[in-house]
């Protein structure tokens, strides 16, 4: 029961016109514990966020959070480790660190995480948030304090989408935090090396952290080696205890080698051949986030942020081979920048009795030229573009929203929170020059819409520290670059597709029901319409059209239990914690324009992924954890087929697999901490990621040692 409805529920209506007699009349007797509810609650937190957390109302939003600081540090971007408390995210294994693969509930290929909003601190992360919504730039784990996963109304909330969106929160220093130097030094095997640093402190109304890392690896392949480059400073000045400006800037830099994809019978034959030892990725990102917080009283809350981006994606590429066969004559050249700029601002009012109200906007803007090279030299450098390019495109996105929420509170401890948003995107792709192997004409097309997004929330808190929820929400998916206009078929112009929506219906419950017990299940149903594929009109052209409708119905469910939290060595700071989290998912095609597709099960959509693992964790001392994976068998691609034969065949399905690692930290004295760790225990060999050009390898078994330094 919150303190907001308990004062609804306890103060009279009162008239101010004329006095009114009262009779006295006895009342059934309420005994609230202050220290209950305040220990049920920060129990809450620390695996969901705040109801209204500064300008946002997550209440009623299916919403997950996982504090880093509570489990061992994680290396190399463990993706598998870092999510392992986020239900039903799905990481689809690239072992190389210039690309990031993230799929949810069935929710569309996973392949750059397009289908999934990645965010850090409310930013997208994405390469064009509109035109081409890929993941190929990912923060270093050791830089980030918590991971945000929330579901349903996220596209309210955040925008373009379907669901959910991750956002991952940058550590901050404190207001009050005295100087300090940190330095973390590992190494493991694989060649790999890594160091962050950070130097962070505050002094009367100032405060900054400075970030810089380093990662190398020499991977588990021929032309597998990679290295990254990280680099973060945050400096944030609070002229008064209501006042704060920031500046954020990051950098990444990551390059690495690309050593091509298998088919099943290389990959059984050979998991570690490399058909491509020439290929090469590049992906630089920096940013610039300049933001501002102010509470003017009476409840009122400003928050805002100016960001801008500057992103390359640089390629090598060329045909895979494998001996007997005879090498490629040439390679190409890529090149695509993402020039984006932003802005969001919003307001919050809390009103009545726990009642509160925000609206705000997000504008955005990117501007992404697009250009390749041929060249008969397979090792040719990045900035060697000598001769005529075969592709030059200019490409534009722009985004506008409008949005407002308003959580009411109701007696009988019942919350409603309606949400609308309004937003507007426009698309255009203007070529230059067209690769030579096309007959169609240059593209020169514009598209615009406009898309009115609505939502509404249903919850009641019970018994202590207990909530339902019920969440149905809209969201959609924004018409990309290639929806469009692909610069690699003959698109017939004229002619793009309406851009894919999503209805998503969640009913829960959540809650602390006894001391160092947390449990999350809910029911979900997704209903994804207009699904975009290219269609072949005939030998050579091609549109893009809404092909078919999918839906995705299931269970997902949480649990965590501290052994320890009901006895006296919680108080001394120990902690013994078991969780476990399972997606179960049944999604079919319901509509399709293709012969035989309705009924189908959609690529990536395995019918169950759980994650569970124990943390044994002693306050500045130790941080023991033990995690697993496991992802049910699931098609790679709609049409649950298998592709080619011979050498070239791939098979129907990816199989099941499951996944342990074990990493811990040990905190020597207040100085020094050791770090150590090994993933996929078990040395399992598998793959979970297939295009038709081939398979993936997963990593198998890896460890790292090292330590951390602090002064």
């Amino acid at each position: 029961m919150s303190q907001a409805s308990l004062a609804a529920a306890a103060a009279p209506p009162i008239d101010h016109a004329r006095p009114v007699q009262r009779t006295a009349t006895d009342l059934p007797r309420v005994q609230v514990n202050a220290d209950d509810w305040r220990r049920y609650l920060k129990a809450k937190l620390v695996h969901q966020l705040s109801e209204v957390d500064g300008s946002r109302i997550t209440v009623t939003k299916k919403a997950t959070v996982t504090h880093l600081d509570l489990q061992p540090t994680v290396i190399d971007n463990n993706l598998d480790q870092m999510l392992a408390r986020s239900p039903g995210v799905l990481v689809s294994q690239q072992p190389t660190p210039t690309q990031f693969n993230l799929s949810y509930r069935g929710l569309g290929n996973p392949q750059e995480s397009e289908y999934v909003l990645v965010m850090q601190d409310g930013i997208p992360l994405e390469s064009d948030w509109i035109g081409f919504p890929t993941l190929y730039a990912m923060p270093l784990a050791q830089s980030l304090s918590d991971v945000e996963l929330i579901r349903g109304g996220s596209s309210l909330l955040y925008g373009p989408q379907p669901a959910p969106v991750i956002n991952l929160v940058s550590r901050r220093p404190a207001a009050d935090a005295p100087l300090s130097f940190t330095t973390e030094q590992v190494v493991g095997n694989h060649g790999l090396y890594s160091t962050y640093n950070t130097l962070e402190g505050s002094s009367g109304a100032w405060s900054f952290r400075a970030g810089m890392a380093y990662v190398r690896s020499d991977g588990t392949r021929a032309n597998a080696g990679s290295q990254r480059r990280q680099g973060d400073l945050y400096v944030a000045y609070r002229p008064t205890a209501q006042q704060l400006w920031w500046i954020d800037l990051h950098a990444i830099d990551a390059a690495s080698g690309d050593p091509g994809r298998l088919s099943y019978p290389q990959w059984r034959a050979d998991p570690n051949a490399t058909p491509t030892p020439y290929n090469r990725d590049w992906v630089n990102r920096y940013q610039l986030v300049l933001g501002h917080t102010r509470e003017f009283g009476d409840g009122w809350l400003l928050e805002g942020k100016l960001w801008f981006a500057w992103q390359d994606l640089a390629s090598r590429s060329a045909g895979g081979s494998l001996a007997p066969q005879r090498l490629p004559t040439s390679t190409t050249l890529q090149d695509e920048q993402f020039r984006t700029s932003g802005v969001d601002v919003r307001l919050r009012k809390k009103w009545g009795r726990g009642n509160a109200f925000t609206i705000g906007t997000v504008l955005f803007h990117g501007d992404d030229p697009f250009r390749q090279w041929t060249s008969p030299d397979l090792y040719v450098d990045r900035f060697d573009r000598n001769g005529k390019p075969r592709l030059v495109q200019a490409r534009s996105s722009d985004y506008a929203s409008i949005f407002a929420e308003n959580v009411f509170r109701l007696p009988h401890e019942i919350h409603i929170v309606p949400s609308v948003r309004l937003e507007r995107e426009r698309v255009a792709v203007d070529d230059a020059v067209k690769p030579p192997f096309l007959s169609r004409p240059l593209i020169d097309e514009a598209d615009a819409r406009t898309v009115p997004l609505l939502g509404l929330g249903i919850g009641n808190d019970f018994g202590h520290g207990n909530e339902t929820y019920f969440n149905v929400s809209q969201g959609w998916r924004p018409l990309r670059y290639f929806d469009m206009a692909s610069p690699f078929a003959n698109i017939v112009p004229g002619r793009a597709p309406d851009p894919s929506k999503a209805l998503s219906w969640e009913a829960g419950v959540h809650g602390v029901p006894v001391t160092g017990l947390y449990y999350d299940v809910s029911l979900f149903w997704i209903d994804f319409k207009n699904r975009i594929e290219a269609q072949h009109i005939n030998a050579t052209d091609v549109i893009e059209v809404n092909t078919g409708d999918t839906r995705h119905r299931g269970l997902e469910g949480q649990l965590n239990y501290d052994f320890l939290a009901a006895t006296a060595l919680s108080d001394r700071g120990e902690h013994l914690e078991a969780f476990a989290n399972i997606s179960l998912l049944d999604a079919r095609f319901t509509a399709s324009t293709i012969p035989g597709q309705v009924g189908k099960v959609p690529a990536y959509a395995p019918r169950y992924l759980a994650k569970a693992g124990v943390t044994w964790r002693v306050e500045q001392r130790v941080k023991l954890s033990l995690t697993a994976v496991s992802a049910a068998a699931q098609y790679w691609q709609d049409s649950d087929q298998a592709f080619g034969s011979g050498t070239s065949y791939l098979p129907a399905r990816i199989p099941a697999y499951t996944v342990i690692d074990v990493a811990g930290d040990w905190q020597l004295n207040r100085n020094l901490r050791l770090l150590a760790g090994i993933s996929n225990l078990a040395d399992r060999h598998y793959y979970d990621r297939v295009w038709q050009t081939g398979l993936e390898p997963a990593i198998g078994r890896a460890w790292y040692t090292g330590i951390a330094l602090t002064l």
